[in-house]
């Protein structure tokens, strides 16, 4: 799958809590699924990372990674007024 494929490169070159997911036209109707496919792969795949023992099993911190990755990161990069 080529979301799985891109993030799982992402993690390779430790640039993943970076990343700044994925943007669409938000405006769209079917942005919302496809937002949605993108979350649910991003979290099976950092589940899957933690049973692996390759990042740390703390909900704190890959909670804060996850929230970063579907909307602060890109509210940062944009430069989006705080909210």
């Amino acid at each position: 799958m080529p979301v799985e494929w891109q993030i799982n490169a992402l993690s390779n070159l430790g640039l993943l809590s970076r990343f700044i997911g994925m943007l669409t036209d938000s405006r769209s109707f079917m942005s919302f699924p496809r937002h949605e496919y993108f979350r649910r792969t991003l979290c099976n795949l950092l589940g899957a990372d933690i049973e692996a023992g390759l990042i740390p099993n703390d909900e704190a911190l890959v909670g804060q990674m996850v929230k970063n990755i579907c909307y602060a990161n890109a509210k940062a990069y944009l430069g989006l007024a705080r909210s």
